[in-house]
């Protein structure tokens, strides 16, 4: 992805969230310039991989197969394995009619993904078989706290203010219809190098074609410009 282009995607997505009354943490409008000043009191962000995540997942057509993300809050493994601190996330999403996130699954995080606003979010559903591929068997997820069970592939459709919790190992892709959604994401410890099973293969961070500066950092960014 072009830098110009992620630059015009972090403009048009803070202008879409503050549309909706949702409002990004200080730390998000940092300059590149502002990241190199700080210290060890920052740790927390780039250990834990909080801030601006946009991704094409390698195919190189974000407008088709991409999604937007701000990870506002995340624990880390350590926390997740003495149970002490934080052992969960938040992130905030955007996703475009017709824009897919591809099939994928996670074995370690359960989340809760929310519909906070805009047009409707579709997620078709599978469950996994043992070998990691589709399986064909019913699938029972929790929709605001009431038990729905459905056949494989079925496709659930959120309108604002409603929400879903997906399980491990329950694959799920999704896209927004009628006109783009601010999704909510809440769940156990984010752990994006290493917890995300797409079913096709797919590249979790876009490879970035520098030809403007960046406006903010990505995730992706931190280990070249934040040495304290």
């Amino acid at each position: 992805m072009k830098r110009s282009r992620i630059n015009a995607i972090m403009q048009e997505a803070d202008a879409f969230m503050k549309l909706h009354g949702f409002h990004l943490p200080p730390f998000a409008y940092w300059t590149p310039e502002e990241w190199q000043s700080k210290g060890l009191e920052v740790r927390e962000i780039v250990d834990n991989q909080m801030g601006w995540d946009i991704t094409d997942f390698g195919q190189g057509r974000y407008e088709e197969i991409g999604l937007f993300l701000f990870t506002i809050r995340n624990g880390s493994l350590e926390n997740l394995k003495t149970g002490k601190g934080k052992t969960y996330a938040e992130k905030v999403l955007i996703s475009e009619v017709n824009q897919i996130t591809p099939m994928h699954f996670h074995w370690h995080k359960v989340e809760d993904i929310i519909n906070r606003g805009g047009g409707r979010l579709a997620i078709k559903l599978y469950n996994s078989t043992r070998d990691e591929k589709l399986a064909d068997t019913a699938v029972t997820v929790s929709m605001d706290g009431v038990k729905y069970t459905f056949e494989a592939g079925h496709t659930v459709l959120l309108s604002p203010g409603e929400s879903i919790t997906l399980p491990t190992y329950l694959y799920h892709e999704f896209w927004a219809v009628d006109d783009k959604v601010l999704v909510g994401e809440v769940s156990k410890v984010n752990d994006d190098a290493n917890d995300n099973r797409f079913l096709k293969p797919a590249g979790r961070f876009p490879e970035i074609d520098e030809d403007e500066a960046p406006l903010h950092l990505l995730i992706g960014d931190y280990a070249q410009y934040y040495n304290p």
